[in-house]
């Protein structure tokens, strides 16, 4: 949902869950597409194989701009092993990746999927980074350093450290901490906000490398690009983390301990206009 308050629309606002899970999430907006695509051991058919399931969900792929994988994924084998299988599939696509909660999970069983993949963030929590520091043997070290560490081994993705300071790193050894104000209470779900927000972010790092928008300056001259795609994915990331944080703390500001993760979707846009005045023409 955060992904589409910030501006990304039906072809860009799809969610690929379980059948259970689809009735619900339809609910949270008629703007949504659903696609109950994903199976959990318990309810797979015998045909239902990781190869199976991911191919139907694969054949999405063309039709999206970025693809986020780890909320409410859940670590049912059957899902695990078919999120692994997708994320493979969007590699060959060059499609940019959003991995949080428990798609970290199979990064830590399996870091080759995303290792040495450049249009990849990953978002891990202090327990995640800890998880994945342990698979690739990083030593596990507050502020920077640790998260360095951990961008340099995955050779690609950026890396998006969570904590009372985020931690942005890529694998040049460039870091960026960010600590601007959010809110006084940590809700369960909030990092569901970055990783929606980083993702919409990449979208329009595509379509503008694409040269989907603005050809020319005000004196008809050619705009030249002045960012790297390296550049742009570690500003993402940025971009993600301070927005986020302004929606925590517009969310606490009015509701208090009573804040829930949801609230803070309410802020999104009102949040962006803050980081980024005058973006919408305003």
């Amino acid at each position: 949902m955060a992904s589409a308050r910030l501006g990304c629309d039906l072809e860009q606002s799809h969610v690929i869950c379980t059948p259970a899970a689809a009735a619900v999430i339809k609910t949270y907006s008629p703007n949504l597409m659903v696609h109950p695509l994903m199976r959990e051991h318990h309810t797979a058919g015998p045909d239902d194989t990781p190869r199976h399931i991911a191919d139907r969900i694969i054949a999405l792929l063309p039709r999206l701009h970025v693809l986020v994988i780890g909320p409410g994924l859940g670590r049912d084998e059957l899902m695990q092993d078919t999120v692994a299988h997708v994320i493979g599939a969007a590699r060959e696509r060059g499609l940019g990746l959003v991995l949080d909660a428990d798609a970290l999970q199979a990064v830590g069983r399996e870091p080759g999927l995303v290792q040495g993949y450049a249009r990849a963030v990953i978002t891990p929590n202090v327990v995640e980074f800890k998880r994945l520091a342990e698979a690739l043997g990083v030593q596990v070290q507050e502020g920077e350093e640790g998260t360095k560490e951990l961008a340099r081994r995955l050779a690609g993705p950026v890396v998006v450290r969570k904590g009372a300071a985020d931690v942005v790193c890529d694998e040049r050894g460039r870091c960026v901490r960010v600590d601007a104000r959010g809110g006084l209470k940590r809700s369960g779900g909030q990092g569901d906000t970055l990783t929606g927000t980083i993702a919409t972010l990449m979208a329009w790092k595509k379509g503008y490398t694409e040269g989907l928008w603005g050809g020319e300056d005000k004196d008809g001259k050619e705009k030249e690009n002045k960012m790297s795609e390296d550049d742009m994915m570690v500003a993402a990331a940025v971009g993600g983390c301070v927005i986020t944080r302004e929606c925590a703390r517009r969310a606490f500001s009015k509701k208090g301990r009573s804040m829930q993760a949801s609230d803070l979707t309410d802020e999104v846009h009102a949040s962006f206009l803050a980081v980024f005045p005058g973006i919408d023409g305003e």
